[in-house]
């Protein structure tokens, strides 16, 4: 990173551009060949400085259920797709389709379709592009003026919060920023929402049944030991909607299970760490 006394220069030229040429064009939208360049590099550099997972059993059916996710989307992108040895319950997908999913959540999935749930979830995101309306935000919000060489500064302070962004504040310029888009800014509950519903479509057209998709979330919510906050709080449907929603979309989604070429049903369960 790099010291803060030099990056200011940086940063009040960014903030003068920003807040001038807004004043009069507005910010530029980016593309999707930029964002998913920016989210390449940020991937690389997860990819070296987190600790990737040797569990070959876990990364094995990672592996297997995200090429059957990615099929199922129909789309052509760079598909790719780590397991990082992290105790937080955690997956996601970045713009174009680098994948990562935590150690931390395999032993509340239970289930190899469980995990087709959450990764079903998580490439909607990038394929609904979630996440480049939330690097349009940024922008729009001028959040990205304060991105400088060494990361993000705010008053002297580093602006990301999650482990994540920390990781990719030494990218510096664009990449920094998609890091703090990315991995800082939640998708809003309306993104979360249809993710759920595109995600359980998946899913069922990789071949895994739909309905393991409500049980999942019966165990999210058993493994949060209800601490998640109020859904009004939060950018998340909470736990009972998500439940109910996934309830209503599922005779659609059974359909689409019911046309998969292939069959998995609940696929293997996820065997101890």
């Amino acid at each position: 990173m790099r010291p803060i006394r030099k990056a200011l220069p940086t940063l009040l030229l960014l903030s003068t551009l920003l807040s001038t040429g807004c004043a009069t064009l507005g910010p530029a939208e980016p593309t999707d060949a930029e964002i998913n360049s920016q989210a390449e590099k940020a991937y690389e550099e997860v990819k070296q400085k987190s600790k990737i997972s040797t569990n070959k059993e876990w990364t094995a059916m990672v592996n297997r259920v995200a090429q059957r996710i990615a099929a199922a989307s129909g789309e052509n992108y760079k598909w790719e797709t780590i397991l990082i040895d992290n105790p937080e319950p955690n997956a996601w997908c970045m713009p174009g389709g680098k994948m990562a999913v935590n150690t931390g959540i395999m032993p509340i999935l239970k289930t190899e379709a469980a995990l087709a749930a959450v990764m079903g979830h998580e490439v909607a995101h990038a394929t609904k592009s979630h996440g480049k309306k939330r690097y349009a935000r940024a922008i729009q919000q001028n959040t990205l003026a304060l991105i400088v060489g060494g990361g993000a500064i705010l008053g002297g302070q580093l602006l990301c919060k999650t482990k994540e962004c920390k990781l990719l504040t030494a990218l510096g310029g664009a990449a920094a920023g998609f890091a703090v888009a990315f991995f800082d800014r939640k998708f809003s509950r309306v993104d979360e929402t249809e993710a759920d519903q595109v995600g359980q479509q998946y899913m069922a057209k990789a071949g895994y049944d739909p309905a393991e998709s409500i049980k999942l979330w019966e165990r999210m919510g058993a493994a949060s030991g209800g601490k998640t906050p109020p859904e009004w709080l939060s950018t998340h449907p909470s736990d009972t909607t998500r439940r109910e929603n996934l309830t209503s979309w599922l005779p659609e989604s059974q359909r689409l299970y019911s046309a998969a070429p292939a069959k998995y049903g609940l696929g293997q369960n996820i065997p101890a760490q």
